[in-house]
């Protein structure tokens, strides 16, 4: 069973066992590929290397829409001039710090500093949104209704399945907040 991530003289620490592990590099793995850009054959190398994406459109997958959203709710014209400019390293952000969190589940136990933890919670955070898509939570009340599924041998269906990982997600990533909380306390 998971250990929930503490603050201590080697760093932030946490325990994972291997079917957690497996379900988180799952889920990370699942994340990238949604985040992963589509080749673009004919694209300016000079805009590649700057970051510029001008074939780039708004998602129409709502969880990458969640991951990549409209900077500007009602200015579509603004929103896409934007995300031109930035999705590019946005995503490539993204996958880094996805890949780094993959990289720390080949032990049991995970060892974090400073950098490993930012890593880990922008990783947690971009799966807990595509989860949060999936479950269709809106507002409070619909997390409030995800959060009453507790037992696994209760989980009879695919959204019973995902809530219970939304749920061990947010656990585990509230801790790692509690941690690096610690841990700035501890350097004031």
């Amino acid at each position: 069973m998971a250990k929930a991530f503490k603050y201590g003289l080697k760093g932030i620490t946490g325990f994972l066992e291997p079917a957690e592990r497996e379900l988180l590099r799952s889920l990370i793995d699942d994340v990238i590929s949604m985040l992963e850009p589509a080749e673009h054959t004919s694209q300016d190398p000079l805009a590649a290397l700057i970051g510029l994406d001008m074939d780039v459109q708004e998602p129409t997958d709502r969880a990458v829409k969640r991951l990549l959203p409209n900077v500007m709710k009602d200015d579509d014209g603004a929103s896409l001039e934007f995300r031109q400019l930035t999705e590019r390293s946005l995503r490539e952000t993204k996958i880094g710090a996805l890949r780094a969190a993959a990289l720390d589940l080949d032990k049991d136990e995970i060892v974090l500093g400073a950098d490993g933890a930012r890593h880990w919670s922008m990783a947690l955070n971009d799966v807990r949104l595509v989860l949060a898509e999936r479950l269709d939570i809106r507002d409070e009340e619909d997390a409030e209704h995800v959060h009453l599924m507790q037992d696994w041998s209760q989980a009879e269906d695919v959204e019973s399945y995902l809530a219970l990982v939304y749920n061990f997600t947010t656990w585990l990533q509230e801790s790692l907040v509690q941690a690096m909380l610690q841990s700035l306390d501890s350097r004031a």
